[in-house]
């Protein structure tokens, strides 16, 4: 252990915090004030450290569940840590350690790696764990980034997943030492690329500073996808090109400021259901050594309760805990500048303190609901987790959005040819009311995706009926096999011409479909050009040209980039095609046409017998534009086109006929990806359509 100064009198480095006081470093004109949350400890220093590695260690005061200090003359870009004295009983789940130094929870930027060689990080060792583990930062107040111009309401909403590294480490036009960072990101051909797509809001995977598992790490593999946080308020600083000193505090605003600028939201993946500390065994880096029994969900013995797969679980049933959550949120959203949040294992913090599932009453909902700063901001969760009733897709209720998983797999199903009919298709296609209609939420609250960072890209979703995840070091046994996937008849590359044309019309059907249902679409970056990782569906720790983003492949798959942009382009021009209000299946105006109506392929509406024919997978919709719910900032109501919406996911070609005069006297054909040339049909005829593709009309 490093000397320790003399123990001070209470109160001796600056005043007693009050009963709610500013946690973390705090920077003043002549100095910092370092305050911790750590109730249970019997004695807390502060260690600054200098550029050599040196130790300066200062006893904090204690003042209730506090502890406190002003150190005159420390400043921005100060590196420290804390060491915390109190008893070490791993059976009562008390792991307190002086040896071992502590990052500060509310630290406002990480420096230094982790040394997964060195059984210092270990409780089992008591040496001194500095220069082994990664310190706080002290960082000075700045001005936030500016506000987006105009906010994206959520009908207009179009949400772009994107891995903050691999987007841009190739990008051509990126200068290399900036080709994946924050500044890689806002650069203006980076922009222009998502602008010039039509997306609306970027969300980016984890971006709080994150560290690498030691069972990856002892692989010879990195973490690339970032769910592994070890801070809730540090931008990861290997994503910064100017430093870790705090400079990527600075880098991280004015990305959101390029953005903003653009028009495009920034929404960040956040992971507060688990840490980089890992489970009973895993190495004591922050939370562990201040009050493990706080932080962390515990079984009988101390082990750590585990509903997430990765070791421990966030124990959000504390209410200090709930402040870190929130005090995170309300940081990123007024000091940062984003504008939502996708929330990873969202059930995780919706757990009592039993471990139970409480999506009524839990107080994370309550406080969330209640905040003023986050009522203005989007909220998607990822509605599930691993532990006992884990998945929760349509039960967050109000203020949510959630990640529909049933989306994802019906419409997979319906597009490899292996649904039971068209029924739930249809409720994917009309804004999942079956999920979120019951609980005062609109079709927004469905974000509809068919694919996410964790699984196959699109292509790959065409090209492989199973996982080929050999590169990972783990046989093959990590990810999952339920992939609802079809290599349409070759499994991976091939030079067959008929394969490759008929993945293509798939994946345009795939795209198709995501962007004309009602809800909000996710995209996963690359599947608007045919990213591709050969196969291996669980890339969490492929940091390499496996996962980076190709910038060839926009000219190379120059023709389905034009038909993802066609398709937002459609959307965004026509609020038919992204309505926020649930639909009736009445007239919206006294004598005009049902907001909704069911085509059967014999051209009148679906009857039972239809709806319960398990091998229909043919179906219309037909979507009335005569007067939308709502008026313009202007005052008039809102009138668009009616749109036909007819796929046929059969392996074989559907003679189908159009509806009657009744819903339009003819249609002009906007989209068809079976490329049949057909420009405009007439209402009442009979009309073939392609095997697997689908068909926009617009009446006319």
């Amino acid at each position: 252990m490093p000397v320790t100064e003399a123990q001070a009198a209470p109160n001796a480095l600056g005043p007693s915090p009050g009963p709610d006081p500013r946690l973390g470093a705090v920077v003043q004109s002549d100095g910092t004030t370092f305050t911790v949350w750590a109730p249970a400890a019997e004695r807390v220093e502060l260690t600054l450290i200098d550029a050599d590695g040196g130790q300066r260690n200062l006893d904090l005061a204690h003042t209730g569940e506090y502890w406190t200090g002003f150190v005159a003359g420390v400043g921005h870009g100060q590196r420290y840590g804390y060491r915390v004295h109190g008893p070490f009983d791993p059976a009562q789940g008390l792991r307190f350690s002086p040896a071992k130094l502590l990052l500060d929870p509310y630290a406002r930027a990480v420096d230094g790696e982790l040394d997964h060689g060195s059984p210092l990080i270990y409780d089992s060792s008591d040496g001194d764990s500095a220069g082994h583990v990664p310190v706080g930062v002290v960082v000075a107040d700045s001005p936030p980034p500016p506000p987006i111009s105009r906010p994206v309401t959520w009908s207009e909403t179009v949400v772009y997943e994107l891995h903050t590294k691999g987007f841009t480490k190739l990008h051509p036009d990126v200068p290399e030492h900036q080709r994946g960072t924050y500044a890689g990101l806002a650069h203006p051909s980076v922009i222009r690329y998502l602008t010039d797509l039509g997306v609306t809001s970027v969300e980016l995977l984890p971006i709080h500073h994150f560290l690498t598992e030691p069972s990856i790490a002892a692989r010879g593999l990195p973490n690339y996808w970032g769910y592994n946080s070890l801070n809730y308020f540090s931008p990861h600083a290997p994503f910064s090109s100017a430093g870790s000193a705090g400079e990527q505090v600075a880098e991280f605003k004015a990305m959101v400021a390029a953005f903003h600028a653009a028009g495009i939201e920034v929404i960040l993946d956040v992971v507060y259901n688990h840490t980089a500390e890992s489970g009973t065994d895993g190495p004591t880096l922050s939370f562990r050594g201040l009050d493990n029994r706080a932080y962390y969900r515990l079984a009988h013995g101390g082990a750590m309760y585990d509903v997430t797969g990765t070791g421990n679980s966030v124990n959000t049933a504390h209410p200090q805990v709930r402040r870190l959550v929130m005090d995170s949120l309300r940081y990123w959203v007024e000091e940062m500048g984003v504008d939502g949040f996708r929330f990873d294992l969202a059930v995780t913090l919706i757990r009592n303190e039993r471990h139970e599932v409480d999506t009524l009453d839990h107080p994370f909902l309550a406080e969330v609901a209640a905040d003023p700063v986050l009522g203005r901001v989007k909220l998607i969760s990822e509605p599930w987790d691993v532990g006992p009733y884990g998945y929760q897709v349509g039960n967050f209720g109000t203020p949510w959005s959630e990640w529909n998983g049933k989306f994802r797999d019906s419409v997979r199903d319906v597009w490899r040819n292996s649904s039971d009919g068209v029924k739930d298709l249809a409720y994917r296609l009309s804004g999942s009311s079956d999920l979120y209609g019951d609980d005062g939420r609109y079709p927004y609250a469905s974000i509809n995706f068919v694919t996410a960072h964790d699984g196959f890209t699109l292509r790959d979703l065409v090209s492989y009926d199973h996982k080929h995840n050999e590169a990972n070091h783990e046989d093959n046994r990590d990810g999952t096999d339920d992939n609802r996937s079809w290599n349409c008849g070759v499994e991976g590359e091939t030079d067959d011409r008929a394969v490759i044309a008929l993945r293509k019309r798939q994946m345009a059907n795939l795209m198709s479909t995501l962007v004309l249902s009602t809800g909000v679409p996710m995209i996963t970056a690359g599947d608007e050009c045919g990213r591709t990782q050969y196969g291996n569906n669980n890339a969490y720790c492929q940091d390499s040209e496996l996962s980076w983003f190709d910038w060839s492949l926009p000219a190379q798959w120059a023709d389905h980039l034009a038909l993802t942009k066609k398709l937002l382009a459609l959307r965004a021009a026509h609020p038919t095609l992204r309505q926020w209000h649930y639909f009736s299946g009445q007239p919206v105006v006294p004598g005009g046409r049902k907001d909704l109506s069911w085509i059967a392929p014999h051209g009148g509406e679906m009857t039972d017998a239809d709806w319960f024919d398990g091998s229909l997978r043919t179906l219309g919709m037909f979507l009335a534009g005569d007067a939308l719910r709502g008026t313009d900032v202007e005052g008039n109501v809102l009138v668009d086109h009616s749109f036909l919406l007819a796929l046929n996911a059969t392996p074989e070609a559907r003679q189908v006929v159009v509806p009657d005069a009744s819903w339009a006297p003819a249609y002009e054909v906007v989209l068809d990806t079976s490329e049949s040339g057909v420009t405009e049909v007439e209402a009442g005829a009979v009309v073939p359509l392609a095997p697997r593709c689908l068909v926009l009309l617009r009446a006319l």
